[in-house]
């Protein structure tokens, strides 16, 4: 039986919301009765897409969002997608790709502001690929739970990529001293990402399924 090819990664953590999961829709439509809901600045519909080319501080700043709110906020968020993850489904091809992950002797986590039942539920049955989960993560505070993910499975940070849709993602990750990769079909521009400065810019699923299997 041949053995996995020795790859360049030896752990992959995923963010969930626009990285594997196509929930930007459901953002786009919820986001209105959030800014009402909490009393924020409104943002005029021609105004939406220039949120996307915003860190995660700039926006809240747009928005006139608080420190002391942003829990709150960040909690009626994941108790209204739980709500709606029925609705919410995985990006095509997802399933397909953490399988060739899986199948190369990669270890697969996902760290995500969202709840893990949130999680689980639009995973459906590729919740079996995943080997840990580490959800509600603070705005902020996704490195902490990088190097917890990692420390937890055994894997050095350099042998870590992180992989997310957001600026912050990519600053999450260079704080825990990792690889990091952008996925440009999710929530934040393609070219405010380059701006971060990711190890990695990823086009396509198939594209990142290609270079995270290539041997060393």
């Amino acid at each position: 039986m041949e053995s996995p090819p020795t790859t360049r990664y030896r752990l992959v953590i995923f963010d969930f919301d626009g990285t594997l999961a196509d929930s930007l829709p459901w953002f786009r439509a919820s986001f209105d009765d959030m800014v009402a809901r909490f009393n924020l600045t409104p943002v005029p519909a021609e105004e939406l897409e220039g949120l996307r080319g915003m860190s995660a501080r700039e926006i809240m700043a747009r928005l006139n969002v608080s420190m002391l709110q942003l829990p709150a906020i960040v909690s009626d968020m994941r108790k209204r997608k739980l709500a709606a993850a029925s609705e919410i489904s995985l990006f095509k091809d997802i399933p397909a790709m953490l399988g060739d992950l899986q199948a190369c002797g990669i270890k697969i986590a996902i760290v995500s502001s969202d709840s893990e039942a949130s999680v689980r539920q639009v995973l459906g049955s590729a919740t079996r690929l995943i080997t840990s989960f580490d959800c509600g993560a603070a705005m902020f505070g996704k490195h902490w739970k990088f190097r917890r993910v990692a420390r937890r499975l055994g894997v050095k940070p350099a042998d870590t990529i992180c992989i997310g849709d957001e600026i912050r993602d990519i600053e999450a990750a260079k704080a825990a001293e990792m690889d990091s990769g952008a996925v440009t079909w999710g929530y934040a521009l393609p070219s405010a990402l380059q701006a971060a400065g990711p190890t990695h810019m990823f086009n396509s699923i198939e594209e990142m399924t290609e270079r995270l299997v290539t041997t060393k």
